[in-house]
């Protein structure tokens, strides 16, 4: 696949949030634990939440990984660094969305600010003994600890080379780009094709019989994702790879009109949807 074709139906997005930690080290605490297990070096620290027993800043710790998992989920692999790949398909749904999360955040974050003070108050109750108020920074340097940053930019071409150095140098440069390229779009698509035999393998597995004959468990959400999965596809297959939209489409034809509780309660449904998954992971090279 070219790479200039990559860099016309996608784009690159980086996502960092970062919240405040809350937490301190306690070197007398640690030095205690050292000294009760008569340990003859510092054999660990012990690190302290500053806000134990409340819950609001758990809360925007929590969300913050559900928004990385969502990233995650609509985005392909890129760079070391972090940056992913967004198909241009994708952008003004995942656009949407980020801004809807970034507003959720902010509301999140301004909340917990407010609500700071008895905070702290509530963490001295539950610390007891531990409970040191000189360790609470003020709030206005907690906030500054609370960031929702993203950018997105181009898919850089071999084009973009434009460096004074003789024509040989300069080929080489090129040469390696492309190839550097060509094998992030390979990883990215790898990781395609990885969700969707994780997908299948778990299917699979959920729906076959114990050892005992018995149908196995498994939760409403191994169909919902599957059929969430199903739709991403579509647009995170940049390289418009004939074989996935293939196994996606078998895979989508195998779902229509099947919820959770026909799985459970229809043997007859559970195991026309076992083969087909079973035939899909079979049939194509995972």
């Amino acid at each position: 696949m070219e790479t200039i074709s990559i860099a016309s139906s996608s784009m690159l997005v980086e996502l960092s949030i970062s919240c405040w930690t809350a937490r301190k080290l306690d070197k007398k605490v640690s030095q205690e634990v050292d000294e009760v297990n008569e340990a003859r070096a510092r054999s660990g620290n012990y690190n302290k939440n500053l806000l134990a027993g409340t819950q609001k800043l758990d809360d925007i710790v929590k969300f913050a990984a559900t928004v990385r998992s969502w990233h995650g989920f609509n985005t392909l692999p890129w760079s070391d660094n972090g940056t992913r790949l967004l198909p241009m398909q994708n952008f003004l749904a995942y656009k949407k969305k980020l801004n809807e999360w970034e507003e959720s955040f902010n509301v999140l974050v301004r909340e917990f600010l407010a609500d700071y003070p008895l905070l702290v108050d509530a963490a001295a109750f539950h610390l007891g003994k531990l409970f040191n108020r000189d360790e609470y920074p003020d709030v206005s340097k907690i906030a500054d600890k609370f960031r929702f940053y993203y950018m997105f930019s181009p898919v850089p071409t071999a084009n973009d080379f434009r460096i004074d150095i003789n024509e040989q140098a300069k080929q080489e440069l090129i040469q390696q780009f492309s190839v550097n390229s060509e094998a992030r779009l390979n990883d990215a698509m790898g990781e395609a094709w990885k969700r969707l035999h994780k997908c299948l393998t778990h299917m699979s597995g959920r729906l076959a019989k114990d050892a005992t004959g018995d149908n196995i468990g498994f939760k409403d959400s191994m169909v919902t994702n599957a059929l969430e999965l199903v739709e991403m596809l579509s647009v995170l297959n940049i390289t418009k790879d004939t074989q996935m939209e293939q196994a996606r489409k078998e895979l989508a034809s195998a779902l229509v009109g099947v919820e959770a509780k026909d799985l459970r309660k229809n043997d007859d449904i559970r195991t026309e949807v076992k083969t087909r998954v079973d035939e899909i992971l079979s049939k194509f090279s995972f």
